[in-house]
This record gives structure tokens, sequence and C-alpha cells, in this order.
């Protein structure tokens, strides 16, 4: 794919100032049909987990839940918007073929689509370490966060989310860093640069999105090692831990996609930028792609794993009892020798008595 040689003039908007349409490639059937069927795809699928989200927030009576399904719905509400924002202008360019110095000679629309791609691909990851935050405090320090976080707070962190995700999109339009033109045409994006302010802008996206990712794992892995431990320590028979254990489970695979979808695109602009080797169309696409599928995955991860699903799926699995891991007796078993040790530690601290009482 080459782009047609457009001297630059100072009349020329600056996002098409390093490639200008129109551009002279042969558009493929792959392309359009990508688009559409995976676009369509997860919007079917987030709408179909947004339904399942409301009315499981509907009949909850869990405080804890309540938090956590807040966070899963302002998730699956922004990877709607995103897929519809960003696959409707990408399905239109391969439909119509427009062109876009034509269409938008002032670089208005190309800047929006690439603000839109920069906040609903950060907001995920920022979410995704804000449920970590949360299942931590819920997990490890639950009379401190169910006494004083009422519900409203956790909406107002969910658009503070949403707010530190626009500042950083809106910092192209302030001179940090710059939206342009993207090959082939069909999308916009900031400028992966190793040149002054394209490179400070695209040092922030990998960096902001990586340090959320490491911040989601180890979170998440202590909270997974806080909640083994109390079920398998004296109590387990006394607490309720079903709830916590689904919503940590789900939390751990919404951590792994996001992983696994956006890590190789993260990376692939770090390294593009400080190694000043010049930008490899193939590979940013193959990788943002990628990243594609975790706007699609992520609203499975609610629909299928979750207790009334698995309950479906195997009805001889004894529900009612007090906890998930009593199902398992013999990883129980495992799982008890293992953190044996750092229970009598932990017991002969004191930290017992810090523990909630038993719910009634």
């Amino acid at each position: 794919m080459n782009a047609s040689a457009v001297p630059l003039v100072n009349n020329t908007p600056l996002c098409y100032s390093v490639n200008s349409p129109p551009f002279k490639y042969h558009p493929t059937i792959a392309s359009a049909y990508f688009s559409s069927i995976f676009g369509t795809l997860g919007l079917i699928s987030n709408l179909i987990a947004f339904i399942v989200l409301l009315k499981s927030f509907q009949q909850t009576h869990s405080r804890s839940r309540s938090f956590f399904l807040i966070f899963l719905g302002g998730l699956v509400v922004t990877d709607f918007m995103g897929l519809l924002v960003t696959s409707s202008i990408v399905i239109s360019f391969h439909v119509t073929h427009f062109n876009w110095r034509y269409l938008d000679p002032n670089c208005h629309f190309c800047n929006f689509m690439g603000m839109s791609m920069v906040f609903y691909g950060l907001c995920p990851l920022m979410l995704g370490a804000a449920m970590a935050v949360e299942r931590f405090f819920g997990i490890n320090l639950p009379f401190a966060r169910t006494t004083s976080m009422p519900k409203r707070r956790t909406v107002y962190m969910v658009l503070m989310v949403w707010l530190i995700a626009g500042g950083i999109a809106l910092l192209p339009l302030t001179g940090i860093g710059s939206y342009h033109m993207q090959m082939p045409g069909s999308w916009c994006f900031f400028n992966i640069s190793s040149e002054g302010n394209d490179l400070a802008f695209s040092l922030v996206f990998s960096l902001v999105g990586l340090m959320c990712i490491t911040v989601s794992f180890l979170l998440n892995t202590v909270s997974v090692v806080t909640l083994i431990r109390v079920c398998c320590g004296q109590d387990r028979t006394q607490r309720r831990r079903d709830y916590e254990i689904e919503m940590m489970v789900q939390l751990i695979l919404i951590m792994v996609i996001a992983s696994i979808c956006w890590c190789p695109l993260l990376i692939f602009i770090a390294q593009t930028v400080l190694s000043g080797r010049s930008l490899q169309i193939k590979s940013l696409l193959l990788w943002l792609r990628f990243a594609t599928w975790n706007q699609i995955l992520d609203p499975w991860v609610y629909i299928l794993f979750r207790r009334s699903v698995l309950k479906r799926v195997n009805p001889r699995l004894d529900w009612s009892r007090g906890s998930i891991m009593s199902l398992y007796p013999s990883f129980t078993d495992t799982v008890r020798r293992f953190t044996q040790s750092s229970l009598r530690i932990t017991l002969s601290q004191g930290e017992t008595e810090e523990m909630p009482p038993p719910t009634p």
C-alpha cells in the first residue's frame, strides 16, 4: 500500500501531513467483512451483557456485588460505545471509499476518531485496574470499604476513569502528540513517531496501558491469595464466599483477556518510538485487530462465567453450600497444606481478629 505523493504545503492540514488521501491500494473483501462481522458481534455481545448485568443488579442484595456490577456496567457501556463509534466509521469507509480530504478538510472528523481510539482503548484497561483496586479493598479491608463507600461513590470512580481517559485523549489537541490519517485510509490514530511531542504521547499511551495491566495483575494476585486463605481457613464453613469467588474469577479472566489483547500493541508502540525505526503498518494493523478482540470477549466473561450459567451446565453441583471451594474437597485439602504455615503466622499475629464476623 503506497500513498500518493502529495507535497507538504502550508495549507495542508496536520492530520494529512504524513499520509494524505487518496491512497493507491487494492481494497480486499476481507477488510470489509472483518470490520462488519466483528463490529456487529461485539455490539450484540455487549448489549446482551448489559441486559444481564441490569437484571443481576436489580436482584442482588450483596453490597460488594453491587459495587462490582457497577464497574462491569461501566466496562460494558464503554466497550459498546467504542465499537459503535469506531466500527461505524471504518465500515462506512469500506462501503463508500470516501475521500477524507473532501469530507473532512479541517481534520475535525479525523481528530474525533483519533480521540475515540485513544479514549475507548484506555478505558477498559483503566476500568480493569479500578476493579482490581475495588476487589483488593473489598477482600482485604472489608470493614473499611463497606462502611464508608456508598454506591454513588463507585459511580463517581467510573466517571473519574472516563474523565482521566478523556483528558489523555485530548492531549494531542493541546500540542502533545498529534492525530494523523493512517493507512489504508479508513481510520485515524495518534502519530507513532520518535520525534518531539509525538514520542511523548506515544509513551504516555503505552505506559499508562501497561501500568494498568501491571496494577491489575499485582492486586488480583494478592486478592486471590487472601481469598484462598479465607476459604481454606478455620472459618471457611462460616462465611459465604460464593460471590467473592465468582467476582474474582470474572475479574481474573477480564485481566487475562486485556493482557493478551493489548500487550502486543502497547509494547509494539513503545519499541517503535524508543528504537527510532520506521512504523511497520502491517504490524500495527495486526496488533490493533488483536486489541479489538478485547471489546468482543469482555462481555462473554460475565455472560458465561456466572453461577447460574454454570449451574445449568452442571446441575449436579451443590450450589447451596457455604462456599464454592467446598465442592472440591481434594483441591481444598491441597491448597490448605500449602497455606497452613502462612495461616499459623497470621493467627499468631492476631490478624484473624480483623476478619469480618460470620454473616447470618
